[in-house]
């Protein structure tokens, strides 16, 4: 998931609009004419057109602010911006504009105004659409060695000593240069080709690879215009609508994208309907006319006018495609095949009415397809990828007159940059354009054990690591900010290789590592230095491709070098350097993950679908790795470069006493893909062939977490307990082979990975075992196994009256799991695993209030089960939960104020099912009274007096104060005295319990006369 941070960058071309030296009129002169999709016509007067850059343009417009759209190529390193006359190149790191083309008054008047903007994903070719159906072209040419800008750093003053780690050799930028300048600032010329006119209205167009494509309105149909004629000579053909079955005979296409990876364009009608559509090879029919160049298929048909679709994402990396809709709703699908088969996943809401928020503007998922970004007419909101509210601009204050906030505005166009550690957007009510600095997940990129048990994130320019698995703080459960500690990347590393795109922390939490384009650095918390590459050409040799682990203390590395596929073992100890590689195994293919298995195992997952198994071995000073085994998936997983993470479970005899090399024939194998979490068991056949049962145990999960790895972790004793006393002397027999997944919604377990393999049914193909559901209202990142609570994050944005302006940031929260898995094992009968559960965590500080919520949440259960039921029904009834639950709360000392707290907590309409299944009030009162629980005897005497007051008598709050003078509970001799006078104004009842209690009588004509 990811969270907005801090204050957004703003960016906005000088109110004094460009004038160039000589006026753009070259688009008049070269003009490509297409009129219901012929060629009528092209001519050219002038060969050569002049470059209009930063150089050139230099002088002013004053009437042409306006920012209009958006765009960016596939490499994100350029975007391009317009207004109605102008347009813009901009360089996206650093974000600087480099050039500008202005069009000429006679352009204006013979085309029209800008209207949309597209950009080829090379950037090579940029297009406008104009109000009048024209299309007009420019090509860009970048010059590598010219440099538009020279960067001059004001010399500080003040210095400090740098260690000789901090030395580097030359290279193309010094330290104080910021994240992604290391590039410089490119010198681009933009130059006009020619003018398009489309005849047949533009409704929509897109700029692909080989060709443009627009969608026309009269007729309905799709234009293709190659950027260079084909083999034949021919540069465009047209496909009518009215060709395709599944289109309607007068609907046209309004909105289209194309997703490269996928092979997949998606078209919106103007009908509201949404179809995928792909490419295929027309040929002649023998008894018919010509087969239409595309086949598509709907899948989305609107219900009413609410649910038609406005606006289209694809999200390639999980299969879904966003659809906003007219109701301001947005709705998700999963493409299954390219056969039509597209169920509807889920439909993502905004807590608002669509009255508050305005219509969708925008829609677009992060590069790693883990959040989908959604702007509004009046705001924005994220989502993750299957469902969780994130952020959004509907929590703030929009009438606070304090805090600049123009951010919280609605976006009518946006891309991400860094890898989605920013978010561009454009805002065309404040004319500028707003970089929102993201935090996310390591796992996001690196699902390793390790970056969701330690809640790693990374941001534009550093890592924040949680500190929850260890002692401190458990005292509480809460995740406090101080818990969270941030580490900045060096900024000699980010100047040249940002952004980072993978990050990994040690099982142990003493060490990072983290790796942008090229090379990494790691960091060590003992030393609290960094180490990087002293030779900036030895940083650049390779780059990370399939991730990386910690081994102890050496860091495991995946690499993509001039050498090949490799698995390089670095050493902390040691300075990187191409000569420090301690050991290199080199692969035949790229490799997609490794991850580390029972602290001494690597599994490495390549793209020949061969999963390898390695140990590590001691080599004199040195380590090396040795294969002894590997797993051939062919035939099982059918795109491995999808799958996200692989680990397998080694049964426990085999682990301990077992032949490494014997691993692969008994491990289970546990792969995620496409946000299915896949379960291979292995079933050896005849000819010692190994053969493996495949079941799907869950779907739409965005991580998962395996604990016995994380019970590798040596996390820190509880220093709050007793000697010898830590919950975590008995956590190897009840979660340390749970397995937890996150869906979107809530997280969930499965208490015992063993049972989920054992029940495993190969008849039925499906898995029998269930996973408890823990539902939060906030993102969890990982379940803190040793204090019985989810740790997670949840995004805020703060506005203060004593700063002018709204930033945002990430506020800590936890929550107890303790309660449903509790009431998990009990609703299975299985009180003995329920107690052993217990005995895990009983000696937490919070632990009776662990079994209050538990009791709390059946209670509401079950008041909700019986409504509609009256006393006659008894035999029709639904089974009673509480009748199991609080014989189980009575093993505990505390029951009696895990009662009462409930009670107290809970509406009184719920007391007569609560205290059905109870003594009577007054029996639990004696037993608090006898037990010296003078303020827990207090409170039921209370809810006696409310809940049967005929029951209630003098005599019982007569023994109890007179208990209290005994012990000194003054505190509560005045509340007692309180309640008696809240029951009887005149005093009456006060006097007559105070002489039952032995006091002076003298004492409540204060209390009478007030």
């Amino acid at each position: 998931m990811y969270w907005p941070l801090g204050i957004p960058n703003y960016y906005s071309v000088d109110k004094t609009a460009f004038q160039p030296h000589k006026q753009d009129q070259h688009d008049q002169d070269h003009e490509l004419v297409l009129a219901n999709g012929t060629l009528q016509g092209a001519s050219t007067t002038n060969g050569d057109s002049t470059p209009i850059n930063s150089k050139t343009s230099q002088h002013a417009q004053s009437h042409d602010p306006k920012l209009l759209d958006l765009k960016t190529s596939r490499g994100g390193q350029i975007f391009a911006t317009i207004t109605h006359s102008t347009l813009h190149i901009w360089q996206t790191k650093p974000t600087v504009l480099l050039a500008t083309a202005v069009r000429s008054k006679q352009s204006l008047q013979a085309y029209g105004d800008n209207v949309a903007l597209l950009v080829r994903p090379d950037a090579l070719i940029i297009v406008i659409q104009t109000q009048a159906g024209f299309l007009i072209t420019y090509s860009l040419a970048s010059d590598p060695n010219a440099q538009v800008y020279q960067l001059q750093l004001k010399a500080s003053g003040a210095g400090r000593r740098q260690s000789a780690e901090g030395i580097r050799k030359t290279g193309n930028a010094g330290p104080e240069y910021g994240p992604g300048d290391g590039t410089g600032i490119r010198d681009i010329s933009v130059r006009f080709r020619m003018v398009i006119r489309i005849d047949a209205g533009i409704c929509k167009a897109i700029a692909l690879d080989d060709e443009l494509m627009v969608a026309t309105a009269k007729p309905p149909a799709i234009q293709c215009i190659r950027w260079s004629p084909d083999k034949t000579g021919s540069s465009h053909n047209t496909e009518l609508l009215k060709r395709m079955t599944s289109f309607g005979e007068k609907a046209g296409v309004v909105d289209m994208v194309y997703d490269r990876p996928m092979g997949l364009h998606v078209w919106l009608s103007s009908d509201g309907k949404a179809y995928t559509v792909q490419r295929s090879k027309p040929r002649k029919a023998s008894d018919g006319p010509a087969e239409s160049a595309f086949k598509g298929y709907c899948f989305h048909q609107p219900e009413s006018k609410d649910t038609r679709a406005t606006l289209v994402a694809v999200n390639a990396r999980f299969s879904l495609i966003a659809l906003a809709c007219v109701d301001a709703r947005i709705r998700v699908y999963n493409v299954k095949d390219y056969l039509g088969n597209i169920p509807q996943l889920h439909t993502l809401e905004l807590p608002v009415s669509s009255a508050s928020s305005g219509q969708l503007t925008f829609i677009s998922h992060s590069p790693d397809g883990q959040c989908l970004f959604a702007g509004f007419e009046k705001g924005w909101a994220m989502w993750s990828v299957y469902g969780k509210l994130g952020a959004h601009s509907f929590m703030s204050d929009r009438s606070s007159p304090f805090a600049e906030q123009s951010w919280l505005d609605g976006f009518s166009a946006g891309f991400w940059a860094g890898l989605g550690s920013e978010l561009i957007l454009l805002n065309d009510t404040a004319n500028q354009l707003c970089t929102i600095h993201m935090a996310r997940g390591a796992a996001t990129s690196c699902l390793a054990m390790p970056n969701i048990y330690r809640s790693l994130l990374q941001t534009s320019t550093g890592l924040m690591l949680h500190h929850g698995q260890s002692g401190s703080g458990i005292s509480s459960g809460n995740a406090e900010e101080s818990s969270w500690q941030t580490y900045q990347i060096p900024s000699s590393y980010l100047t040249n290789q940002w952004p980072i795109k993978c990050s990994v922390v040690s099982a142990c939490g003493k060490y990072i590592a983290a790796a942008g384009r090229r090379g990494l650095v790691h960091y060590s918390k003992a030393s609290g230095r960094w180490k990087t590459f002293e030779d900036p050409y030895a940083e650049s040799e390779f780059s990370i491709r399939g991730g990386m682990c910690w081994y102890q203390h050496i860091l495991v590395a995946a690499v993509d070098s001039d050498a090949g596929s490799q698995v390089r073992l670095y050493s902390r100890e040691k300075n990187l350097s191409i000569s420090n590689v301690m050991y290199a195994e080199t692969l035949k293919s790229p490799i997609i993950h490794m991850t580390l298995s029972d602290q001494s195992s690597l599994l490495v997952f390549t793209h020949e679908n061969i999963l390898f198994h390695y140990v590590f071995e001691a080599a004199g000073s040195s380590v090396r790795l040795v294969q002894v085994g590997q797993i051939d998936f062919h035939g099982i997983i059918r795109a491995p470069a999808r799958v996200r993470s692989i680990s397998w479970i080694v049964p426990d005899e085999q682990r301990e006493r077992g032949d490494p090399s014997q691993d692969v024939a008994t491990a289970a194998v546990l792969f995620l893909i496409d946000g299915k979490l896949v379960l291979l068991q292995p079933s050896p056949e005849e000819h010692r062939e190994l053969k493996y049962d495949m079941r799907v145990i869950a779907h739409n999960v965005e991580y998962y977490l395996l604990a016995r790895e994380g019970s590798t972790f040596t996390p820190d004793p509880i220093s709050l307990l007793d000697a010898g006393q830590s919950p975590t002397s008995h956590l190897g027999n009840s979660l340390s082979d749970s397995l937890w997944y996150f869906d979107g919604h809530s997280m969930r377990v499965w208490p015992d990975v063993h049972d989920l393999i054992s029940s495993t049914s190969s008849e039925l193909g499906q898995a029998t075992a269930t996973s408890v559901s823990i539902p939060t209202d906030f993102y969890p990142l990982t379940p803190i196994i040793n204090k019985g609570v989810l740790a997670g994050l949840e995004p805020d944005i703060i506005q203060r009256r004593d700063v002018d302006f709204a930033f945002a940031r990430a506020s800590p929260r936890t929550h107890l799991f303790i309660p449903p898995l509790l009431q998990h094992y009990l609703s299975r009968f299985d009180s003995p695993a329920a107690l052993h559960l217990s005995d895990s965590y009983r000696k937490l500080p919070y632990f009776p209030h662990a079994l209050e919520v538990l009791l709390h949440n059946v209670l509401d259960e079950e008041v909700d089960a019986m409504h509609g039921y009256s006393d006659d029904d008894e035999g029709q009834q639904p089974e009673s939960q509480l009748a199991s639950l609080l014989p189980f709360l009575s093993s505990f000392p505390e029951y009696l104020d895990i009662v009462l707290g409930c009670a107290r907590k809970t509406e009184i309409r719920s007391w007569q099912t609560l205290f059905r299944h109870l003594p009577p009030v007054s029996e639990m009162f004696e037993e608090a009274l006898g037990d010296g629980k003078l303020k827990t005897a207090g409170g039921f005497l209370l809810v006696l007096h409310t809940f049967d007051e005929e029951a209630f008598n003098a005599g019982m709050m007569a023994r109890l104060l007179g208990r209290a003078k005994e012990e000194g509970e003054w505190e509560l001799c005045k509340e007692l005295a309180r309640f008696l006078v809240g029951v009887d104004e005149t005093g009456g009842l006060l006097r007559e319990v105070m002489r039952g209690a032995g006091m002076e009588v003298g004492g409540a004509r204060g209390v009478d006369g007030g």
